[in-house]
């Protein structure tokens, strides 16, 4: 409850300056961010490349090993094919008449051309195969290439981080016990300013007579009006929060 009391207190002077001095320390909190750039991007990307090309060559290798079964089988059954050719042709040695010899004859053309079908599919799959091992050895290569550019990319990453996330965490908590001590109205306004600017900025200094986020002008009354403090005045441009610059003293 003295908490609450302690913030109905402030004056607008006040507010701004505490405003400002959140301001100051998440602008530093994205400094750091920006000096570990692109790279956590860059590492999640890799991470899903290489992960992406495990599965396309799991799935390579699934489809080679399917084709190879299917060669197994089509052989096995070229094999069961010239036993019964063997057997038909047995038989025919013993044939009552020409009806039984025609028919044996039928049955052995059949197998023949089912030899002729085997042998025909198994160089199409070998055909395939080729091909497959082909994409599936530029796919592992390249898989080799992608692993060794995560582990560059994730060891700089943890340098950086290890350099700074002290440092970040320390200033995390000095934000969040900042932002305590506004009113909710103000800590709210200014989480809604923060998230919606691109550069992070929601509450800037004037400077040379100018808005210090966005950089129109502002009227000689408003920066009268920013140099009093008396009330929290925003950017009627961009909305961002104004407060006085040290070129404006």
């Amino acid at each position: 409850m003295a908490k609450t009391a302690a913030k109905k207190e402030q004056t607008v002077a006040e507010k701004l300056d505490s405003l400002f001095a959140l301001q100051k320390i998440d602008s530093e909190m994205d400094r750091i961010r920006i000096v570990r750039g692109e790279l956590p991007l860059e590492v999640e990307d890799l991470e899903a490349e290489v992960e992406g090309l495990d599965k396309r060559i799991e799935r390579l290798q699934e489809e080679v090993t399917e084709l190879e079964t299917a060669i197994t089988d089509r052989k096995n059954s070229s094999t069961d094919a010239l036993a019964s050719i063997a057997k038909y042709k047995k038989q025919q040695s013993n044939v009552r008449n020409n009806r039984e010899y025609d028919s044996i004859s039928k049955e052995i053309e059949f197998q023949e051309l089912e030899i002729q079908l085997n042998e025909k599919k198994s160089k199409e799959f070998k055909f395939k195969i080729d091909s497959k091992k082909e994409i599936l050895d530029a796919a592992i290569e390249k898989r080799k290439l992608r692993a060794e550019d995560l582990v560059v990319k994730k060891s700089e990453l943890d340098e950086i981080i290890a350099e700074t996330q002290t440092q970040e965490e320390k200033l995390a908590k000095k934000s969040k016990s900042a932002l305590k001590k506004l009113d909710d109205r103000l800590a709210k306004a200014y989480t809604r300013l923060r998230s919606s600017a691109k550069n992070g900025l929601a509450v800037v200094e004037v400077d040379r007579h100018s808005c210090g986020g966005c950089f129109n002008k502002i009227p000689l009354q408003r920066q009268i009006d920013i140099q009093a403090k008396k009330k929290v005045i925003v950017c009627e441009h961009c909305g961002r929060v104004l407060v006085p610059g040290e070129s404006e003293d």
